[in-house]
């Protein structure tokens, strides 16, 4: 599983025009799911996501984690993060999880980071979206469960 997490001072997701998902203060994460991801990968991306110290605290260092400053989560599913471009102009997407795989590792991020009380907003899987923010910092991290980098 990866997932790209970059702090946001707001963001939001449209389909057709219409906002399905915003958040103010917090993360936008995309997430991709890879065909050999379970329940493990999707716990360590959870894991991650709520863990990383990546908001300054008092003395400018980076501390505080998305509950120390009561962020939000917009969570939007992105196949095209296990794209392999390593050969030729197209890449392959061989790696990315089937669509109900997919669906139900990303709903299991989501319903991990609001039992652990975040507010999370979502994307509309499968949709074609515009996905528009206000980055923080900028500050943008990777992760892969499989811990590749």
């Amino acid at each position: 599983m990866r997932a790209v997490l970059t702090r946001v001072t707001r963001a939001n997701v449209r389909v057709d025009g219409e906002i399905v998902g915003a958040i103010e203060r917090g993360l936008l994460v995309l997430l991709g799911v890879a065909r050999d991801d379970d329940e493990l990968d999707a716990r360590v991306i959870t894991e991650k996501i709520l863990g990383l110290r990546i908001w300054n605290d008092l003395d400018g260092k980076m501390n505080r984690d998305i509950r120390d400053v009561g962020g939000s989560v917009l969570l939007v599913s992105q196949f095209t993060l296990l794209g392999d471009a390593r050969s030729g102009r197209r890449p392959s997407f061989v790696a990315a999880a089937p669509g109900e795989q997919a669906r139900t590792l990303y709903e299991r991020v989501g319903s991990e980071l609001e039992r652990a009380n975040l507010r999370v907003a979502y994307g509309r899987f499968g949709a074609s979206m515009a996905v528009e923010s206000v980055n923080e910092g900028p500050v943008t991290i990777l992760l892969d469960s499989k811990r590749l980098f």
